[in-house]
């Protein structure tokens, strides 16, 4: 970090039992502040995975505080920022990997844009598919039922039914957005002095909506931003998309529009969020009486499911390999390609043949010869193959995404 005073960036991130993940997002979160004036708090919600024995050590440059109970993140996130000194707030999720150039892009553009209050960019995930979260509307009745009932999954770039997502807006094209999603939500600091932080009655969900509604509240407008791309392994610390997501995120929801919506407008969001809940739970069903059928394919699919390809140079692959035989019983095939000097991405070709001549569903990328924006994109240019992938930060003691494990190298 350059020398100086003057904190421009803080980063702050709350964790809970994913200390693999966090490992990998700290590695790059320096990476990409390396010439930016930068203070990196992480905050955790009382973890029982050893992070503060595995954390601590390696990145004595952080700041950490350990909470004796899981405050949920939103009072997390705002323990984070009573102390954070920066100009710049950046709230990030641990399960995400940014590129060595995100954090600058990211500032100059709020600096660039006077009016402009959070900022939020385009997210992929681990097999490369686009995060319809990155940009989306307030709440809405209708907006909600379509989300909740599948509705908005069956229509995704209707401008009236995938609104929530708003589905009708290019997802490579800069556009003003209500929300911006908590996972990576960079705030000018003297506008959270006028809003404040989150709002601890959100346990989890719903948080980061109310926080960009109070930004445009006061008159600000919040991006979406698609010059950076980053990645989230999605869901690593919060419940799958069941029906117990569904009754969370409904609270979160119910609490936002009572909070903001006149009663009348309320009790229309209630009702209709109560018959997507209703909807959603017979769906469930229905999928779990044709599961065995699915867990029978998956049996069948499995053998090419544990083969793995691990792109790195000699030392580093046997590093992944040492990681993998210590945190993993089953017995995995290992199919190693050693790029040289050359970017991953000008590798496709050969990459794209090895997959489809072994049927490989995993990849592991060694961070250090590939750089983290390089690993990004090559996700990214992966996308509807199948394929995840898992990274292996230079330095680090473990591997995170599709084969997430660990060990003391």
């Amino acid at each position: 970090m350059p020398q100086s005073n003057i904190i421009v960036l803080s980063v702050i991130i709350v964790n809970y039992n994913v200390k693999y993940f966090l490992e990998q997002c700290l590695f790059s979160v320096y990476k990409a502040g390396q010439h930016i004036a930068m203070e990196v708090i992480v905050v955790d919600n009382f973890s029982s995975d050893g992070s503060r024995a595995y954390l601590e050590p390696a990145f004595p440059e952080a700041t950490f505080y350990w909470n004796k109970e899981n405050l949920g993140f939103a009072k997390a996130c705002n323990l984070g920022l009573k102390h954070a000194k920066g100009e710049y707030i950046l709230f990030l999720n641990p399960d995400t990997i940014v590129g060595e150039d995100c954090f600058e892009r990211c500032i100059d553009f709020l600096r660039s844009h006077t009016q402009s209050g959070a900022l939020g960019v385009r997210m992929i995930d681990e097999s490369g598919s686009f995060l319809k979260e990155s940009k989306r509307a307030f709440p809405s009745p209708a907006a909600s039922f379509f989300k909740l009932s599948g509705l908005a999954g069956l229509f995704p770039r209707s401008g009236f039914f995938a609104k929530y997502y708003l589905g009708n807006l290019d997802e490579f094209q800069t556009h003003e957005a209500d929300v911006i999603a908590g996972a990576f939500m960079m705030i000018k600091k003297n506008i959270l002095d006028i809003t404040g932080g989150f709002d601890e009655a959100f346990f989890m969900y719903g948080e980061d909506i109310d926080l960009s509604y109070r930004i445009q509240k006061q008159g600000y407008k919040n991006y979406y931003y698609p010059g950076v791309t980053i990645l989230h392994f999605k869901g690593k610390s919060t419940p799958q998309k069941n029906i117990r997501y569904v009754r969370m995120f409904y609270g979160a929801m119910r609490v936002f529009v009572n909070k903001h919506y006149g009663k009348r407008k309320a009790g229309v969001y209630n009702f209709c969020i109560q018959t997507a809940i209703w909807l959603r739970g017979a769906i469930a069903h229905l999928l779990y009486l044709v599961q065995n059928n699915v867990n029978a394919i998956k049996k069948r699919n499995l053998e090419s499911a544990l083969e793995v390809l691990i792109i790195g140079e000699e030392e580093r692959y046997n590093q992944v390999l040492t990681v993998m035989n210590d945190t993993n019983s089953r017995k995995t095939r290992r199919i190693g390609i050693l790029p040289g000097e050359q970017n991953v991405t000008k590798n496709l070709s050969t990459i794209k043949d090895i997959l489809k001549r072994h049927h490989i569903r995993n990849i592991v990328v060694c961070e250090g010869e590939q750089s983290f924006a390089e690993i990004i994109k090559l996700t990214g240019l992966l996308d509807s193959r199948g394929v995840r992938i898992g990274i292996h930060a230079a330095g680090s003691k473990g591997i995170t995404g599709g084969l997430h494990a660990g060990n003391d190298l």
